[in-house]
C-alpha cells in the first residue's frame, strides 16, 4: 500500500459503515499544496538558476514528482526554463509580486539609478523588462509635472510601441524580431510605426547609437528616450527610459542622461564593459 492510499475498512452485510474521520498523513507524507511549493522554495538568492536534479534534491521530492510539478509551474509561467535546461522564476510570479509592497531583486538594484535619473529630469522614469513580444514595466517613478503616461508596475505593452521596447527588440536575437516584425502591429495613434522596414531602420539605428527614441506612439503627448540595461556577459536584462512632453522634449540632453543611468545598473547587475568601451 503506498503512502497515499487509505486502509480499506471491512463491513459486513448487515452492518451499516459508519462515517470515519479523515486519516491522519502518515509520517513522510505530504499534501500537493505543500510538494508545489516546495518547488518553488528551492530557488533564492543563492540558488537563482537550478536543474531539475537539483531541483528535485532541494525539494526533497523524487525526480518523477519534481518533472511533474515543475512542467505544471511551467506552463502556468512561474518558472521559465533557458536554453542550457536550467530554470529560474517566472514572469508570472513577478506579475504577482508587482502587486506586494517589496519588489524583485532587479528593481532594488536599480532604483537609486532611477531615482538619480528623476532628479536628473523631474520626469517619468520607467525600468521594464521583456516577456515574448511585450515588455513589463516593473518600476515607475513619476513627479508632480510629469507628462501622463499609461504606465503601472506589471502593465504590458507591444514592444514596437515603447521606447524600452525598442531598446529590448533592437537587442533580440535576429529571428525574433523577424517573426515579431511579420505578425500583426497594434497602431495606439497615428504616430506609432508599424511599417516592418521603417521599424527594421529604427532597431538598427538603436544598435547603432545605443539608445530609443519612440515619439507619439502611445500617447500623441509623449516622447520617451530608452536604452538597455545589461547583465554578465553582455546579454540584455531590462531596458530604463525617461517619459517627457513631446512638444518641448530635449532629446541631446536626455541620451547622455539615459545611458548614465544604463550604464549604472548594468554594472550593478555585474556587466564589465569591454576593455575601451
Amino acid at each position: 500500500m503506498t503512502a497515499d492510499a487509505e486502509p480499506s475498512v471491512p463491513v459486513g452485510p448487515s452492518v451499516p459503515a459508519e462515517p470515519t474521520a479523515p486519516t491522519a498523513p502518515t509520517k513522510g507524507t505530504r499534501s500537493a499544496p505543500d510538494r508545489l511549493l516546495s518547488v518553488l522554495g528551492a530557488f533564492d538568492l543563492e540558488h537563482p538558476a537550478l536543474c531539475l536534479t537539483d531541483i528535485s534534491r532541494r525539494a526533497g521530492l523524487s525526480l518523477t514528482t519534481a518533472h511533474r510539478l515543475v512542467t505544471a509551474l511551467s506552463e502556468w509561467g512561474a518558472l521559465e526554463r533557458d536554453e542550457s535546461g536550467l530554470y529560474h522564476v517566472g514572469l508570472r510570479l513577478w506579475e504577482l509580486a508587482a502587486l506586494a509592497p517589496r519588489g524583485p531583486a532587479l528593481r532594488q538594484i536599480a532604483l537609486p539609478y532611477l531615482e538619480d535619473l528623476y532628479e536628473a529630469t523631474h520626469e517619468n522614469v520607467q525600468l521594464a523588462v521583456q516577456d515574448g513580444p511585450e515588455v513589463v514595466y516593473i518600476e515607475w517613478l513619476s513627479g508632480r509635472s510629469a507628462v501622463g503616461v499609461h504606465i503601472r508596475v506589471g502593465a504590458r505593452w507591444p514592444l514596437h510601441a515603447t521606447g524600452v521596447g525598442l531598446a529590448l527588440l533592437a537587442h533580440s536575437d535576429p529571428e525574433f524580431q523577424d517573426q515579431y516584425l511579420a505578425g500583426p502591429l497594434t497602431s495606439f495613434t497615428p504616430y506609432t510605426i508599424t511599417d516592418p522596414a521603417r521599424l527594421r531602420r529604427m532597431l538598427a539605428d538603436v544598435r547603432r547609437t545605443g539608445v530609443a527614441v519612440s515619439s507619439r506612439q502611445v500617447t500623441d503627448d509623449a516622447l520617451s528616450v530608452a536604452a538597455p540595461i545589461r547583465s554578465p556577459g553582455g546579454p540584455i536584462a531590462a531596458a530604463v527610459s525617461v517619459v517627457v512632453p513631446q512638444a518641448d522634449a530635449q532629446v541631446p540632453v536626455l541620451v547622455p542622461a539615459v545611458r548614465l543611468a544604463a550604464r549604472g545598473i548594468s554594472r550593478a547587475l555585474g556587466w564589465r564593459p569591454e576593455t575601451g568601451a
